[in-house]
């Protein structure tokens, strides 16, 4: 390669459970074997305990910002035709590289923002291609009842950095089949082009597999002989197969970081309801089924291969240590809550340089992690179980309790202080930077 720098390819999957894949327990056991996957984990570094976001949005938006989503306002979904996504005055992690030489772009699930603007060709990327929102749009025409003059059609789009989005086409559940294969068909176009050019890249690859509805390309229809989900998981890992082998056919492979991981746990709808595997619950929840993602880091000669980390991380913190890896300046004007992991990925270091986080909701703290210990102030283990707001937190300590069942704050009451501390200093970083309301439109200048 030209250019010393790596190139970055970051897969982030939907709604994948941290027990579906083979390297965490599921795979067979979920009705499909995931090989490429699982064998990818043995390549670098598998973290056990990598920490996201409570859904979609609010993950993507740590994932680009460093900031967790209290800070941004992104912090749910929110239909089409109302305020959302990141403002402009955030930076985002594709705007950083393409500031620092690199080429980017973005083929998937956005979700950050879906008007002219906040669309990914307006935040750094090159190239886009994908969903300005979600997937299971892909189901609105399929209802008797809907009705595309009162809300809009969905559609998949394009876009190209200093022009305008496009339509495509009608996003329904014939082309919710097909979107994968034409992601990971763009991701290899980009980095064969790169590559030729000796440019390094990123390329941001949010596919659209496991959120429902899991509806598989039609060529892994059957494919298991356990149903859709099953062939949507198989689908998926031959995807990230793909991106490996396009790696290896262009020579890059030394040369490049692979991140996979999921944005949040495990889908909790039936009939595509996953599982979180050694852990309890389901995304939109604060048990560690929601918390933990599966999530793993090939850079050859950099990162041993073979490594198993039950380090906490969070995804906040890929935005820091990317910024030492293409040697920029993380911003200093704001709150940036993710921290530089850089030492600890490549061994030079055995722990992690985060022991904890607090844990929102939406605007609702609801939980605070360190170490193995984990403090509920809100309980909902299951979604819309109805929260308790609890007058005396629950404590649990995830390797004797990882399903979060016996309530142990009477004889570890010291956590408390530990916890609540940094309950207490998050919340004076709150104060010192306001966070950007949900809904705000652009321009958006933050308070003194």
């Amino acid at each position: 390669m030209a250019d010393d720098r790596p190139n970055i390819v970051l897969i982030l999957a939907d709604n994948l459970g941290w027990g579906e894949l083979g390297c965490y327990g599921g795979g067979v056991l979920r009705g499909a074997p995931t090989p490429r996957i699982d064998d990818l984990a043995t390549q670098g570094l598998k973290f056990l305990n990598f920490n996201v976001e409570s859904d979609c949005v609010p993950t993507r938006s740590a994932l680009m910002t460093g900031r967790q989503a209290i800070r941004t306002g992104a912090f749910q979904s929110v239909p089409a035709g109302l305020p959302q996504g990141l403002t402009q005055w955030e930076v985002l992690l594709p705007e950083v590289l393409s500031a620092n030489g690199y080429a980017t772009a973005h083929y998937g699930k956005w979700h950050l923002g879906d008007v002219e603007g906040r669309l990914p060709n307006d935040r750094g990327f090159d190239d886009w291609y994908g969903l300005p929102r979600t997937s299971n749009e892909s189901m609105f025409t399929s209802s008797r009842t809907y009705d595309p003059d009162i809300v809009d059609l969905p559609y998949i789009m394009e876009g190209k950095k200093g022009g305008t989005s496009s339509k495509v086409k009608v996003f329904d559940e014939g082309t919710r089949r097909t979107i994968d294969g034409e992601l990971i068909d763009k991701t290899i176009d980009f980095m064969t082009e790169q590559t030729k050019a000796g440019t390094p890249f990123f390329a941001y690859v949010p596919i659209t597999q496991l959120h429902f509805p899991n509806l598989p390309h039609p060529d892994f229809i059957g494919a298991t002989k356990h149903g859709e989900m099953a062939d949507s998981l198989a689908e998926m890992d031959h995807r990230v197969g793909q991106v490996v082998d396009a790696l290896d056919d262009l020579g890059i492979a030394d040369d490049t970081i692979l991140l996979f991981g999921s944005d949040n746990g495990p889908e909790f709808r039936t009939p595509w309801r996953g599982t979180a595997g050694f852990w309890r619950s389901t995304y939109h929840t604060a048990m560690e089924g929601s918390l933990r993602a599966p999530f793993m880091i090939r850079w050859p000669g950099r990162i041993p291969a073979g490594g198993v980390t039950d380090e906490v991380v969070h995804i906040a913190d890929l935005f820091p240590t990317i910024h030492r890896i293409i040697g920029a300046d993380v911003p200093t004007d704001r709150a940036i809550d993710g921290v530089d992991q850089l030492d600890f990925f490549t061994g030079k270091q055995e722990k992690s340089n985060r022991e904890g986080f607090v844990f929102y909701i939406k605007d609702e703290l609801r939980v605070v992690k360190w170490r193995e210990w984990k403090l509920h102030l809100v309980w909902e283990p299951e979604v819309n179980d109805g929260a308790i707001k609890l007058e005396a937190p629950y404590l649990f300590n995830l390797i004797q309790d990882p399903k979060e069942e016996t309530n142990v704050m009477m004889d570890n009451n010291w956590v408390r202080n530990v916890t609540m501390r940094m309950v207490h200093e998050f919340r004076e970083s709150l104060k010192n930077y306001p966070p950007v309301p949900p809904g705000t439109q652009d321009p958006y200048t933050p308070p003194k």
